[in-house]
């Protein structure tokens, strides 16, 4: 049973830091734009509205507060793992190195979902501003151009809440292809485009923040924590709760996706200038600018509008138009299009960098760490991942994906506190230039917290354990384990 948790060596996990192919041309304020670019996105322009609607109410506040906690107890831990372990592939490879390849060929299937199916989630919520956008202007998308393939009943449990219509939505599906070929195009044109996107929209949520404060309603936090709705299903036996402390949690748990930028700032080790001295900079720095912007985001929209009102694609333009300001409505429109444009970049980029080191190990097929010969970038990597991505983004609505998301996202969290907890006592003697504080308390934590909040999206549990991770294991099986470069390097020395 040793092959099961056959591991790279930390000698050569190190050793692949000068091995890449990709050009270092990230600094430091790069990582950190690119954190903020990835985490302000659909958490604060769509999904704020949806799960303050539908869940929280007034007390999103709280959920972005647990949401906040759980994903600083687990970017802690990314720094320190970064710092030691400064390559591509983030959580994947740190799990190849502390737990084995099985491990990590489950961690890099989870981190489809916090990526890849991330950036659907966002270019789905890009196409609800455009749209909204194109109506102001007198242009009306269809809705069967506009809409998702599947539809979604959040009164109902399991895979029978899914229905079906004839519809696509292209606005989603052609921003997925045109950031897609930006990509291919290189990652230092693609870091210099997200760079301007990320001043821009961090200036329309200041601008919001500023004009929107002082116009608060305080009646409207009223009740703060509104009184639990209980829904029961006589069809599945399942009971879904929205609002009260139940609700929190959920909304707390679909949001903690969006922070998932911290995260998306280790996939760039093997393309920073400095990665042992930047990762964790740009890791920790983006974690707490955002963190901040949500809660007052968070306290101006449901300040200006009634939580009961705000489950629309646009929540923050409807906020503005409370406030009775016209230009701001376009310019937060125009914000939005333009800020979720990089968040869907960086998932991009993120999950095709996850990729190639997968391949480079031969868990995935070789085409998906070909290096273009002019843009130095996995170019056919980075086609199949935004064609899937927008394939998904054509047919699946935002619940789906959202809670989805979080699920993936939340357990591969856990998984890397985990792994730090692992490398301190297997190998205490290892160089870490960022240590995690009140270690082990931070880490225990970041398991506990990351648990926690899975519990309040239980009804995505069977989609994610009965269809989503035994496909996963049966591609491991059949095709990963029997091409893995460590395993065949190491076949003839195993024992028998």
């Amino acid at each position: 049973m040793r092959h099961l948790f056959l591991k790279k060596s930390i000698q050569q996990i190190q050793a692949e830091t000068g091995a890449s192919h990709l050009k270092r041309t990230l600094s430091a304020l790069n990582l950190v734009s690119l954190g903020i670019g990835c985490i302000v996105g659909a958490g604060i322009f769509s999904l704020t509205g949806e799960q303050t609607a539908v869940y929280a109410g007034p007390a999103i506040l709280i959920s972005f507060v647990f949401a906040a906690i759980a994903c600083a107890f687990a970017a802690l831990c990314y720094a320190e793992l970064a710092s030691t372990l400064p390559v591509s592939g983030s959580a994947y490879t740190y799990a190849y190195a502390t737990l084995g390849e099985l491990a990590a060929w489950i961690m890099g299937w989870l981190l489809i979902l916090e990526y890849g199916v991330a950036a659907s989630t966002v270019a789905v919520s890009w196409a609800g501003y455009f749209v909204s956008l194109m109506k102001d202007f007198g242009v009306i998308v269809p809705e069967a151009f506009s809409s998702p393939t599947m539809l979604y009943d959040p009164n109902i449990a399991g895979l029978k809440a899914v229905s079906f219509q004839h519809a696509f939505n292209f606005p989603a599906f052609g921003s997925v292809m045109l950031l897609t070929f930006l990509l291919i195009a290189g990652v230092k044109e693609s870091a210099t485009t997200n760079n301007v996107i990320v001043a821009i929209k961090i200036t329309v949520l200041l601008l919001l923040i500023v004009i929107g404060l002082p116009h608060i309603n305080t009646a409207l936090w009223h009740p703060f924590i509104p009184e639990p709705v209980i829904i029961h299903d006589p069809q599945t036996s399942a009971t879904v709760v929205h609002y009260g402390w139940s609700g929190i949690l959920h909304a707390a748990a679909v949001i903690s996706f969006a922070f998932v930028g911290f995260e998306a700032v280790s996939t760039a080790a093997q393309e920073s200038k400095n990665p042992q001295r930047d990762i964790p900079i740009g890791i920790l720095a983006s974690l707490a600018i955002c963190t901040v912007l949500y809660v007052l985001v968070g306290a101006v929209l449901t300040g200006l509008v009634h939580y009961a009102d705000l489950n629309v694609p646009d929540p923050l333009a409807l906020a503005v138009d409370a406030l009775g300001v016209g230009w701001l409505k376009w310019v937060v429109k125009i914000g939005a299009i333009i800020g979720m444009f990089s968040v869907t970049l960086v998932l991009l980029y993120g999950q095709t960098r996850i990729f190639y080191s997968m391949s480079r190990d031969r868990l995935l097929p070789k085409i998906f760490s070909v290096i273009h010969p002019k843009f130095k970038t996995p170019h056919w990597n980075t086609l199949i991942v935004g064609l899937g991505t927008g394939l998904i983004a054509g047919f699946t609505p935002i619940d789906i994906l959202g809670d989805l998301v979080s699920l993936g996202t939340l357990l591969a969290f856990a998984i890397v506190c985990f792994s730090v907890l692992y490398l301190r006592y297997t190998h205490p003697e290892m160089h870490r230039v960022f240590k995690v504080p009140f270690f082990p308390v931070t880490p225990v934590l970041g398991i506990i917290a990351c648990v926690w909040l899975m519990a309040g999206i239980l009804n995505m549990m069977e989609l994610l354990f009965i269809y989503y991770m035994p496909v996963g294991m049966l591609i491991y099986i059949f095709y990963s384990r029997k091409h893995s470069l460590l395993r065949n390097m190491t076949a003839p020395n195993m024992p028998k």
